[in-house]
């Protein structure tokens, strides 16, 4: 590795259904002699890929090595989920060589690569490759996605998708993230499949890419771990759709915190949410509430009008602080008129 102080990922992405699953297991099962560790975020199928994986752990990818995350897609749950998943994993008594992360087949690869510059983890970790898997078929046919009914139900499903981005474009960040291409299921996709899928990709790619075909999972592990790309490090040769003129994608968005006091009815906050994204078009709701009587904070996740609440864990000895993030467009944010919303919310019973 680069840096034989930080612990190599390599990031495995591509559509439900596109072979991720059965890549990982493959090298799982041939680990050339490192001791691994596995995120899943699958989301949609999460219990099934896990169960997959658990069930090839063995001493050198122990069951405690194999974490899931079921909150939602992992580029959009990067502070809450991501970073302390990621930090548990290098905490393990036995510190993994190589961690391997399965993202949600809607994940957008940028978002994720950015968050490994946070502090928390910059100087303890590294991308070592971005790993794009791809229906040769699928894509050769224009659906990019074996199942795209599959793909737009796990969408419909996630409470914390904050982008509504067609499948070709999901598709062309993917490929623009890479650092190698599978072309996955090639038997099935035949000689021609294969060669218009390669096109394709080949149309699409920022770069010139390695674009290998490859069925049943099977590759060799050293074609594609060990890569030493430090992918984090060139965020600049890896467009996206989601990029700013200048690379600031951010920058078109503004953000405002809201600090409530207890509430009493979950159900007027909710309305009060999705009143705000019908009236306002804001596109983001997020946070930590406290509700009366209730020992356990209730998280607040909403896209849209989309809104999803759960309590996920006891206040203990943390101080009963409601706070929600709300996110929109910088010329469609008003602070006056959200707080006009939320705040009378709480009191309703």
């Amino acid at each position: 590795m680069t840096n034989l102080d930080k612990i190599p990922v390599t990031i495995v992405t591509g559509f439900l259904g596109s072979g991720k699953t059965t890549l990982i297991r493959h090298l799982m099962q041939n680990p050339q002699g490192r001791r691994l560790a596995v995120l899943v975020n699958e989301f949609g199928s999460v219990g099934v890929d896990g169960e997959i994986l658990k069930s090839c752990a063995d001493e050198m990818c122990p069951a405690e090595n194999i974490v899931e995350l079921a909150n939602g897609c992992i580029c959009c749950t990067v502070a809450d989920d991501f970073i302390p998943t990621i930090e548990a994993l290098m905490a393990l008594p036995r510190r993994p060589d190589h961690i391997l992360i399965e993202t949600s087949g809607l994940a957008l690869p940028k978002p994720l690569l950015k968050a490994f510059d946070w502090p928390a983890i910059r100087s303890r970790i590294t991308v070592d490759g971005v790993i794009a898997l791809a229906d040769a078929e699928a894509v050769a046919a224009g659906r990019f996605a074996p199942d795209p009914a599959a793909v737009e139900a796990q969408r419909a499903a996630d409470a914390s998708l904050d982008h509504e981005t067609p499948l070709s474009e999901v598709f062309e960040d993917q490929i623009a993230c890479a650092d190698i291409v599978l072309l996955t299921k090639a038997d099935l996709a035949g000689e021609a499949g294969i060669a218009a899928a390669r096109s394709l990709v080949e149309a699409v790619a920022p770069r010139r890419l390695p674009i290998l075909a490859m069925a049943e999972g099977l590759i060799d592990p050293a074609v594609i771990l060990g890569l030493n790309a430090a992918a984090e490090d060139d965020l600049h040769a890896r467009p996206s759709h989601h990029d700013g003129a200048d690379d600031h994608e951010h920058d078109d968005f503004d953000t405002v915190v809201i600090d409530l006091p207890e509430i009493a009815d979950p159900e007027a906050l909710k309305a009060a949410i999705i009143r705000l994204a019908r009236e306002q078009d804001i596109l983001r709701v997020k946070g930590h509430v406290a509700v009366r009587g209730k020992p356990m904070r209730m998280l607040v996740q909403a896209v849209g009008e989309r809104v999803r609440a759960q309590y996920d864990r006891p206040w203990g000895d943390a101080p009963r602080v409601s706070r929600l993030v709300v996110i929109a467009e910088h010329d469609r944010i008003d602070p006056a008129a959200i707080r006009a919303v939320l705040l009378p919310a709480p009191q309703e019973a």
